[in-house]
């Protein structure tokens, strides 16, 4: 039996830990896309804007559409961040449920 809760503890443990790793991911795109917007609130409007595709600096024609894009970029990631809190959440109930099944 406690085999078993050791690898469950452990699996457990795997899970938090990438659960973590991934709202740090998702965090930081989250800040960065709250950067670009900030920067391009305070850009002047006469000033070109240039979007990164691959290798490739490109300039932007529409300016509102690439802001519109953005944020919908960070809402869509701030929805998944709530969603990995949560699972990040329950793993940690699961976890402090099995480590004091053991105790």
């Amino acid at each position: 039996m406690d085999n078993f809760n050791n690898q469950e503890i452990q699996v457990l443990v795997q899970e938090l830990q990438l659960a973590r790793n991934q709202i740090q991911t998702v965090s930081t795109q989250i800040n960065e896309i709250t950067l670009t917007l900030e920067s391009l609130s305070k850009q002047d409007e006469d000033r070109p804007v240039y979007r990164a595709v691959g290798n490739l600096l490109l300039e932007v024609e529409d300016r509102d559409e690439l802001i519109k894009e953005l944020s919908t970029s960070k809402e869509t990631f701030e929805s998944h961040l709530a969603r990995m809190v949560e699972r990040e959440n329950e793993l940690r109930v699961q976890y402090d449920s099995v480590v004091s099944s053991i105790e």
